[in-house]
């Protein structure tokens, strides 16, 4: 399965770690894919800032690299505040490029969902597909929580599993 992924521009600067660890563990709304089935990335972009502009140049460039499905990373959901252009966004790739699209890359990280829990910012759009997508998972949340103090140790002892 050839994948796009598009980040939010707020995060422009992201190295999509966390994506690309979700990819190879099939986590998140990875998991929505067979481990025997391949899994190649052949565009990983930002949506140009808001409201999108970036979104219909990017979805033309994935189709012609062969992206099979459009992922909108994990990031839409957990910026603050989510993405509100999220609904026009999905509507509008699924409409131009008769693609699967998926809103998640990674699992929602732990600290994210209390944080939005707190704030409650997350609008009942936004809870359904993290539901849909498998974001929300809490040994996954737990595990892509980059503020735990044993994150680190824990992530080299998985990479070097590999």
């Amino acid at each position: 399965m050839k994948i796009g992924i598009i980040i939010c521009d707020r995060y422009q600067s992201c190295d999509g770690g966390k994506c690309f660890r979700a990819v190879r563990n099939r986590e998140g709304a990875f998991r929505r894919y067979s481990k025997d089935e391949p899994l190649e990335i052949v565009a990983y972009t930002t949506c140009g800032g808001c409201p999108g502009g970036n979104i219909e140049n990017t979805i033309n460039g994935m189709k012609k690299y062969g992206a099979e499905a459009i992922h909108f990373a994990t990031g839409v959901l957990a910026g603050y505040p989510p993405c509100k252009n999220l609904p026009t966004h999905v509507k509008f790739v699924k409409e131009q490029t008769g693609l699967p699209v998926i809103v998640g890359t990674h699992p929602m990280p732990s600290n994210y969902i209390e944080m939005h829990e707190k704030v409650k910012d997350w609008s009942n759009y936004h809870q359904k597909l993290m539901e849909e997508f498998e974001l929300l998972i809490p040994e996954e949340a737990a595990k892509y929580d980059s503020t735990r103090p044993d994150y680190n140790d824990k992530l080299q002892k998985e990479l070097s599993m590999k």
